[in-house]
């Protein structure tokens, strides 16, 4: 399969990128905070559009409130606290080993691959990604086969506002969405129902 194909190089790429340049800068994560924010923005109406054909008639209103503006809202709140969720979380330390001093020092998990459903689309495909970035992760993204126009859009929209090797979407059907599972992700985020939850777990268990 192509689409899986393509799928392994693009894992490799990230991972051999994370690993060359390792935890990135307070400033390298804010300012791909505001790519993510900027691409929101610049194509707002566009995914709006875009949900509306794949919906079959879907309010642009109801996207630009529940989606757009609720991440705009997530990244600036990331954008403002990640410093701090930076900082070494402080432990206390047993008086025998007095003065010594004990501390827990955030580190990027490294890539980590996001699966969202078809419903709220947009939202549910990049508040992920918000959290990943900030964590100073990159991003593998397979949006759901079921809204095609929207799912064009947004691998298109990340080509353009992100290298390959930091965010990447990768999309096709439910052959596609099982190779996924199985890749090697150093971590993996699912969006959806009980039952194909169940079959993610089994599937990433098995990769």
């Amino acid at each position: 399969m192509a689409e899986a194909t393509h799928a392994t190089r693009v894992l490799a790429l990230q991972r051999a990128a994370q690993r060359r340049e390792g935890a990135p800068s307070l400033r390298i994560r804010r300012e791909r905070l505001k790519q993510l924010a900027d691409m929101v923005r610049a194509k707002g109406d566009e995914f709006a559009k875009a949900i509306s054909a794949d919906f079959g008639n879907r309010s642009q209103f109801e996207t630009a409130l529940l989606e757009s503006m609720v991440l705009l809202s997530a990244i600036r709140y990331a954008r403002k606290q990640v410093g701090w969720w930076m900082q070494p979380s402080p432990r206390d330390v047993d008086f025998a080993f007095w003065p010594g001093s004990a501390w827990v020092r955030h580190e990027p998990l490294g890539v980590v691959g996001i699966i969202s459903p078809w419903n709220y689309p947009l939202q549910l495909a990049l508040s992920p990604l918000v959290d990943v970035l900030a964590a100073g992760n990159r991003a593998m993204i397979k949006p759901s086969e079921q809204t095609p126009q929207f799912s064009e859009l947004l691998k298109q929209a990340i080509a353009d506002t992100f290298g390959e090797d930091t965010v990447a979407v990768v999309t096709g059907g439910p052959d596609m969405a099982a190779a996924f599972t199985q890749l090697p992700f150093d971590h993996l985020v699912f969006t959806g129902s009980t039952s194909i939850g169940r079959k993610v777990a089994a599937a990433t268990a098995e990769g």
